[in-house]
């Protein structure tokens, strides 16, 4: 452990499930001596892939940290799941790096998980790389691959190495100018890297210019390159094979001399306050600490486990760093390094560096760490998570678990911020919520494999809202005598629509007293519980503005309860006379398939009230067809498509907006919930 920052580099591999990830994670390892064989997932023993639910899938479906000591260089590689149900956790590890080597099969070319995965560096402003893998195996095309990226993600992609000899070998392009590929002569590449490479910098290009290449120093041209990387001109492609082992020294090489330590590349987008002030955090070893948590991982046996970048100081063991904003700071009793499910025990973590402390309650996702309190209500900007838009209800199996399911879900929800655990008090339900059936699934079957409780389940619930359409005032008198002190307040109000995705506003515009100013949070209390319950469905409401204007009060009578019902009545009033709507989540679907079935795609998609946008030609003769489809008419979807497409179809999907529900769709939901609605 004697690396400085500036030998560290942060690495996460993503892309489309099947590309190879774990493989080219294995091979990684096994190159730069962390381990001496290199394990995989069809034998069930890789190192990034040791959940039991993952060796039984075949997949993986969490991140998995592991680090390698190469010729004077420390990398801290993350695998990432591929599946689109389990990027909650593949989006986390973002956070923690300064490079996305997005990988890419030479036979399938660019698909769903490797657009999206490239989207999120970007907007991110990580320094990316391409990885096309498997450039030996059958149906490789390595020259349609490199096409594809370009044509996919831009001009910008260039090839640093080029496969030779059929794929079993690889030839530098960067800094070689002789010999020939699989993808043409050497020279033509290594001029388009550098005439892309010199462009960034005005005085680079100037040196060039009068000089020619022979004229540029190494730094010079190192900078340049660095630059290119940190603004995204440059994206390099590098062509491996994993199983093999063909060109997996050479991507070691790149990261070495040409991938950025955390002091090269952008700087961490750290804020400071509710107001958002960007700060920087500074790569310095003696400043004070700031680390950020990315991943939990919760064991019945070993405990909570926090794994954690540090962007500035040093974290040592022994170290008291406090929370977030608490004011009780906590004793890093012990410091460790990950190699997937094992841990080595270190001394120390420089800034740049990953690592890990155990058995720490407070500790939870996007936490912070410091050692000062100049550094409280400091925060990362947050990463942009897919919405969870799949729920089921679930009970424990068996009588006298509930409290262990409680505690078990929790933990689940720690280690992943797309998988969300709700009780829904109007019906007195647990529902979790997801990003798909399969991701809901899985978190299931963990239930029961790390903490042996069995669940039933009701099929998957749709996550409506409601809204209003128009303005309108409310208006209620609550009055109750009892025999003794009696009960009373009133309220008037309006509702407004706001703007989609705005939320709820609460304003205050009482004036004269006519409602006390302690009472006022009570109204608010009336009607948080109806957005909570819903009005006209049983669904959460959203997009709504309610400014409570006057009132009346008794100087005896008035109490906190009187203000509650009254506001929740008064609401009710209000919202029935506002247009009432149901919305329904809307998702962005791309549906993959050979193109003889898209005609029964997109003839089944009609039927599902989608509205399509457009196709894509991809590899071979597969279509892709991107469409909006509200999420109630998927149900069942996964086994239409096998159906349809023989099992050679695939699609993804993400949240996009809620939009309101048909007449009808309406009239039924409002129906159903009728009765539970007038019993109240």
């Amino acid at each position: 452990m004697s690396h400085s920052t500036q030998d560290i580099r942060n690495v996460a591999l993503a892309g489309h499930p099947a590309a190879g990830k774990t493989t080219l994670f294995e091979a990684l390892l096994l190159a730069g001596g962390t381990v001496q064989t290199a394990g995989s997932v069809e034998r069930g023993n890789s190192v990034s892939d040791f959940d039991p639910v993952e060796k039984q899938r075949g997949h993986s479906l969490d991140i998995a940290v592991a680090s390698i000591d190469h010729g004077g260089m420390h990398v801290n590689l993350i695998d990432t799941p591929g599946y689109p149900d389990f990027r909650g956790p593949a989006l986390s590890a973002l956070a923690a790096v300064e490079t996305v080597a997005i990988v890419v099969d030479a036979a399938a070319g660019v698909d769903y998980g490797a657009r999206r995965m490239m989207e999120h560096a970007r907007a991110r402003g990580l320094c990316r790389v391409i990885v096309v893998n498997k450039i030996d195996q059958d149906g490789a095309d390595p020259a349609q691959a490199l096409e594809d990226i370009r044509r996919s993600f831009g001009p910008e992609c260039l090839p640093l190495n080029l496969p030779a000899d059929g794929g079993n070998a690889v030839v530098d392009c960067l800094g070689n100018t002789e010999g020939q590929s699989d993808l043409g002569a050497v020279a033509d590449w290594h001029q388009k890297i550098l005439d892309q490479i010199v462009e960034i910098n005005e005085s680079v290009m100037e040196h060039y210019l009068d000089l020619g290449e022979g004229g540029l120093s190494g730094d010079e041209l190192h900078e340049a390159f660095e630059q290119c990387l940190r603004e995204g001109h440059l994206v390099p492609v590098l062509f491996c094979s994993a199983r093999s082992g063909v060109g997996i020294k050479e991507l070691l090489g790149v990261a070495e001399k040409w991938l950025p330590n955390p002091a090269e590349a952008n700087p961490p987008p750290f804020e400071k306050g509710n107001e958002r002030k960007r700060i920087e955090a500074l790569p310095d070893p003696k400043a004070h600490v700031i680390a950020d948590v990315f991943k939990i991982t919760n064991d019945p046996f070993v405990g909570k486990l926090a794994v954690f970048r540090v962007y500035q100081g040093t974290v040592r063991k022994d170290s008291q760093l406090f929370v977030d904003d608490g004011k009780k700071p906590f004793k890093v009793g012990h410091l460790f390094k990950l190699k997937g499910k094992d841990h080595v025990e270190i001394e120390r973590a420089v800034p740049g560096d990953i690592a890990a402390v155990a058995k720490v309650e407070e500790l939870h996702f996007d936490a912070v760490l410091h050692d000062s309190h100049d550094e409280d209500n400091i925060h990362l900007s947050p990463l942009d998570f897919p919405k969870p838009m799949f729920g089921l209800a679930i009970e424990a199996a068996r009588k006298g678990q509930e409290q262990k399911l409680a505690s078990a879900l929790h933990k689940l929800s720690e280690e992943d911020p797309c998988f969300v655990v709700e009780h829904e008090a109007e019906t007195n339900e647990t529902v979790v919520r997801g990003l798909s059936d399969l991701h809901l699934r899985v978190n299931l079957d963990r239930l029961q494999d790390k903490y042996g409780i069995e669940v039933t389940s009701r099929p998957p619930r749709i996550a409506y809202r409601e809204t209003i359409g128009a303005k309108a005032e409310g208006h209620y008198r609550h009055k109750k005598q009892t025999g003794g002190a009696g009960q009373f307040g009133e309220v008037y109000l309006r509702v407004e629509p706001l703007p989609r995705g705005a939320g709820f506003e609460f304003v205050d515009q009482v004036k004269g007293g006519t409602i006390p100013g302690q009472f006022l949070p009570a109204v608010e209390k009336g009607v948080q519980q109806v957005l909570h319950s819903g009005a006209i469905a049983g669904y959460p409401i959203q997009d709504v503005r309610v400014v409570v204007y006057d009132g009346k009060h008794h100087s005896v009578d008035s109490k906190e309860v009187a203000f509650v019902a009254a506001g929740k009545k008064a609401f009710l009033d209000a919202i029935a006379k506002a247009r009432p709507q149901v919305l329904e989540p809307i998702v962005d679907l791309e549906v993959s398939a050979p193109e003889q079935h898209m005609g029964d795609i997109s003839g089944g998609l009609a039927g599902k009230r989608a509205r399509i946008n457009g196709t894509d030609v991809l590899r071979g003769n597969e279509i892709a067809v991107k469409a909006q489809v509200p999420l109630s008419e998927l149900e069942g979807y996964a086994a239409e498509l096998k159906s349809v497409t023989a099992g050679r179809g695939r699609y993804a999907l993400d949240f996009s907006h809620y939009e309101p529900v048909p007449a009808p769709v309406q009239r039924r939901l409002v129906e159903a919930y009728k009765p539970k609605h007038e019993e109240d």
